[in-house]
């Protein structure tokens, strides 16, 4: 019986679609507490941007929204083929593990380390010099682990809601604009669903993680939401040709036959 599951066209893609959904959003939490400048990595000068009268702002972002476009353009096509339910699930399954995830690290955190371990980059076999260096840049292994990996609880809660609430948001725009447009413009229902679910993701993760959880003003909220979502919105239009591109592919795994009957079947069950 496992055989014949796993041989299913329709159940291996799902899987394939799910793991790197999973994948995706589990490695943008962990990776998004390092900030980035967007400018100095494209090598150009930062914007100074003054939005809600906040000043001198520039694309500082987390590293995790490298990996967001792909999740949310993975919503798309598990809403496209798989409907509601399979978003649903994974999005459930996906903050089920995040939880998980971040109590490990708060175990992991609170173990008391080994005694070499906390200096255990330097070796002794290394040139002084280098030596020297290391210890300027990480001096204590367990402190530098505490620091990434202790994001605050804050962080984690809004980033948690934002991620929940942008999933059931994008999967009720997907199907109402499908309903109107039916298998026509497929740009309009995904990109469109990824707008107006990463506007909403943007605002909501900063206002619980940094207005309620460290006292940022609404003001400094709004304006850096806006920067956030500037980035976002560059990033859905961009990864529009890689929407076609992977449809394109999953038809052709698929089959006319099935890919239609995958897809009425998502239709459905939206309602």
């Amino acid at each position: 019986m496992i055989s014949n599951t796993l041989n299913n066209k329709a159940t291996r893609l799902f899987i394939l679609l799910g793991g790197f959904f999973v994948a995706n959003a589990l490695i943008a939490e962990l990776i998004g507490v390092k900030i980035f400048s967007l400018e100095h990595t494209l090598g150009i000068p930062p914007l100074d941007l003054n939005i809600f009268g906040i000043e001198h702002l520039s694309f500082n972002l987390t590293v995790g929204v490298l990996l967001w476009p792909f999740v949310f353009v993975l919503t798309d096509i598990i809403n496209e083929y798989y409907g509601k339910r399979g978003v649903q699930l994974l999005s459930y399954l996906t903050a089920g593990l995040i939880v998980y995830a971040f109590a490990m690290f708060f175990i992991g955190i609170h173990l008391v380390p080994a005694d070499f371990w906390p200096q255990s980059h330097i070796s002794p076999a290394l040139p002084q010099s280098e030596q020297d260096n290391l210890r300027t840049l990480v001096s204590d292994y367990d402190a530098a682990f505490k620091l990434v990996f202790g994001q605050g609880l804050w962080i984690i809660l809004g980033s948690l809601v934002a991620f929940l609430l942008g999933q059931i948001i994008d999967v009720k725009v997907f199907h109402r604009v499908k309903e109107i447009t039916g298998e026509r413009w497929i740009w309009l229902r995904a990109t469109g669903s990824t707008l107006v679910s990463q506007f909403i993701d943007s605002f909501v993760v900063l206002f619980i993680a940094f207005y309620i959880g460290a006292d940022w003003s609404l003001q400094l909220v709004f304006a850096i939401g806006v920067v956030n979502y500037i980035y976002k919105f560059m990033m859905a239009v961009v990864m529009t040709p890689v929407l076609y591109g992977v449809h394109y592919i999953i038809e052709k795994y698929l089959g006319d036959e099935l890919a239609s009957t995958l897809k009425q079947q998502a239709l459905a069950s939206s309602h």
